[in-house]
Order: structure tokens, then sequence, then C-alpha cells
């Protein structure tokens, strides 16, 4: 196994998603595997209590190295070996073939989350082609209808529920980017370019959440959810639904399901904004099940789909600068030149 030729492709692999754009995925190099696992410090307790997005994001992560590794013709495989105590998911091993997939290492860079305006949703087609990327594992993506602002709704209950939370805020501000002069503006976290806030937006959310633990009595959590509406910048509303009673593996595995969905999304020209709130209350995840006539358990993912009117900004990477391996904190600007150059030679 070509071990030193993964390493230089790994900064590639990091282009993955997470929740709060914390990175937590972690690979360890051993003779004959790569073991993928993550940092606990880079979890979210109080946001993501069951480690669902957790799951998810190291799955999406598995689903990169495979389709990064596949792309620059190296042979691997994941097999998967859950155990939360070690931190581990799985293993990357050497295969007789490189992994089967139709999607490139330009694709992975090229990917990313949008949270302005979308033109239009998904047509049937693409519909489609996402629905059978999740059936394949036994899952689903469906439309949630608007239901005459009943949709509206679930989402400002959701976000008053997340910011009445003092914990929750509290990971949120330590994730938040709004600073540009912050030394970690450029690592990790969610910039104020990524969420779309204006210089003077930005400030103002900086000054009301490091006046949370006063104003929140006041009202705040209130204020908080009722200034943004992202269903009024357009698209559509997908679900995706997992197969039932699916374990902490299952999740991983299904993470590996919302990547390739999301790669087709992005391949018909549509990006996808998270509203990941809507399942991490139990009362707007009921709703929304009940919207469906689904389990309310197994809607594992919710994001706003569609024809972005501008380009997002990209959201930043851990990278090291000399050996391509984590941990310093730089921009992505080093591997973003080598998905330009895989796109043109890979």
């Amino acid at each position: 196994m070509d071990l030193a030729a993964f390493r230089a492709l790994e900064p590639l692999c990091w282009r993955a998603p997470s929740a709060h754009n914390t990175q937590p995925w972690r690979l360890r190099y051993e003779r004959w595997a790569i073991t993928v696992g993550w940092d606990p410090a880079d979890a979210l307790p109080a946001g993501d209590p069951t480690g669902r997005d957790l799951r998810l994001s190291l799955g999406a992560f598995v689903e990169t190295c495979l389709i990064v590794a596949a792309d620059a013709g190296l042979r691997l495989d994941f097999v998967a070996d859950h155990d939360e105590s070690a931190h581990r998911v799985g293993r990357l091993r050497p295969a007789r073939q490189p992994y089967r997939t139709p999607f490139r290492t330009a694709d992975v860079c090229a990917r990313r989350t949008h949270r302005g305006r979308f033109a239009d949703g998904p047509d049937a087609a693409v519909l489609a082609a996402a629905d059978d990327a999740a059936r394949w594992a036994g899952g689903a993506v469906r439309v949630v209808p608007a239901a005459a602002g009943r949709l509206g709704a679930l989402l400002r209950a959701a976000d008053r529920q997340v910011y009445a939370d003092p914990a929750v805020v509290a990971e949120l501000r330590r994730w938040l980017r709004l600073d540009r002069a912050r030394p970690d503006y450029r690592a990790d976290g969610l910039s104020d370019r990524c969420l779309g806030l204006s210089r003077p937006a930005a400030a103002g959310l900086r000054t009301a959440l490091a006046a949370y633990s006063v104003l929140r009595p006041f009202g705040l959590p209130r204020l908080l959810a009722a200034g943004d509406d992202p269903l009024a910048r357009g698209g559509t509303v997908l679900a995706l639904v997992a197969p039932p009673d699916l374990d902490a593996a299952g999740q991983v595995e299904f993470g590996r399901v919302l990547m390739r969905v999301w790669l087709t999304l992005h391949a018909a020209g549509l990006a996808a904004h998270p509203l990941s709130q809507l399942v991490d209350v139990a009362a707007t995840r009921d709703a929304l099940g009940a919207l469906l006539d689904v389990a309310p358990e197994r809607i594992v993912h919710v994001t706003r789909v569609g024809r972005p009117v501008a380009a997002a900004a990209r959201s930043a990477r851990r990278v090291d600068r000399v050996g391509g391996r984590p941990g310093s904190k730089f921009s992505d600007n080093i591997p973003d030149s080598r998905c330009r150059e895989r796109a043109l030679h890979g």
C-alpha cells in the first residue's frame, strides 16, 4: 500500500463537510491500513448530543477519501469497524481495484455549502437521481412540502429552541469566525463570509452573542431566530430518510450516502444549505415526520437545495503547508491548487 501517495492527497480529502466545519476526522497510518477516527475535541456534545452529525460527517469523509484515491489511481476500500471508546469508525485498506464512483476530485473540491439566494430548486430528474443514491442504501430523499407556511414556522421554532440553550450557544460561539483578524479565521469554523454576513452584521452578531447571558432573559433567542429566513432565499427543502433502526455504524455508512447525494446535486449545478436544527429539536423533528408521513427518527438530514445566484465563499480547512498533514492551521489555498491540477490532469 502506497501510504506516501495517499498522504499527499490527504488535504484534498479534508474538503468533506462537517457540522460547524469542525473537521473532526483523523487518520492514523499503519503498515497495511489507514485507520479513520475522530478527535472528540472537535465534536459538538451540546448541539449534536447523539453524535448523529458527527457520524454523518465521518461517513462523508470516508467517501471523499475513496473518491480522491480512486481519481488518483490508488486502490482502496473501506472496512467498517466502529468503536466509540477508541474513537474509530474503520479502516482504509488495499483493494484489488480502485473504488468505483462517478465522482472526481474536482467535484469534491468544487462542492460548497451555500447559504445565499437560489434561482430555483432541483427538477424531477435531479430529484430522482438523488433519491436513487439514497435508495441504493435503503434510504430515500423526500421533498418537504411548504404546507402553507408550516415549514417556516417549524424552522423558527427550532431556531428559538437552539438559541435558548446556553450550552448550544456557547458551542456555536466557539466555532463562529466573525473576526477576520483571528488566527483561526482561515482554519475551520463558520466564517462571516460563509454565513453570508456583511461586516456590520457580523459585528452585530458578535456583540449580541457576547452579551448572551445578559440578554437571554429579555428575548434574545427569539430575536436571533427571527433575524434570518433562509426559506425566503428560494430553493427546495429536502429530507434524507435513513433505513429503520440505523445504529451508530450505520449512520457512518449513511454519511457516505449523504456525500453521494450532495455530489449528485453539485453535478447538476445545485448547492445545499443544511437546516439541521429541524432534526436537532425533537418537537420539530416529530412535526417534520408527520409532514412526510415517516418515522421521525429516520430523518437524519434536512437541507435547502437550489441553483445559486452567486458563488459562495469557500470554507476554510486545516492543512500543513509542507507535508500535507492536517493539524497546522493555514488557509486552504494549497488544496485548491491541487484540486485545479487534478481537474486538469486527473
